[in-house]
């Protein structure tokens, strides 16, 4: 039979049915085949990646550096500008209060002007109409005056002549008139 095989042929680490007795990685006679090509198998993965997979992962470092670089650069660039931007508005703010300041000041020293003028005319209106007043009350004064004077001189009439008496106008005038005297 040609298709059987002898255990000499097979070696130690093969049954007779062809199946492995054991572990096969721990099998002495297969360790020298194992090695190379535990070798060959090495050499492939450092040349694959040396010649291609670490290239192309340095440059998407080196491109993210530069990403990372050119983002910082233009973070710094933009907060300088904010710094700038942030001064800027300080001094606008400052001279912005300050025309402020100013503009109130004219305002309220118009509005003073105003004012005082406005009082200076109503002293004038208020003297003149206090002068006015004071002819008036003068006026009704004397008028008063002459009325009580009048009212005196026709009551003491009617009362000379309810008492029975005559009297002419002309005692009758002086006696009022001496007793209003005081």
């Amino acid at each position: 039979m040609a298709t059987e095989t002898t255990a000499a042929e097979l070696g130690a680490c093969v049954n007779e049915n062809g199946g492995a007795i054991g572990m096969p990685q721990l099998c002495a006679e297969w360790i020298p085949n194992q090695i190379f090509w535990l070798l060959v198998t090495l050499v492939v993965i450092y040349l694959v990646l040396s010649r291609i997979a670490l290239p192309r992962i340095g440059a998407v470092l080196a491109e993210r550096k530069g990403t990372i670089t050119n983002d910082i650069a233009a973070a710094e660039e933009l907060k300088q500008k904010a710094v700038e931007a942030e001064r800027a508005y300080n001094d606008a703010l400052v001279s912005a209060r300050t025309e402020a300041a100013k503009i109130v000041a004219a305002a309220r020293a118009e509005i003073q002007k105003d004012l005082d003028a406005a009082t200076a005319k109503a002293d004038i209106e208020i003297a003149a109409k206090a002068a006015e007043s004071e002819k008036t009350i003068a006026a009704i004064r004397d008028g008063a005056a002459e009325a009580i004077s009048q009212v005196a001189r026709d009551t003491a009439k009617e009362l000379v002549a309810a008492l029975g008496g005559s009297a002419d106008a002309k005692s009758v005038t002086a006696a009022v008139t001496a007793r209003l005297k005081g």
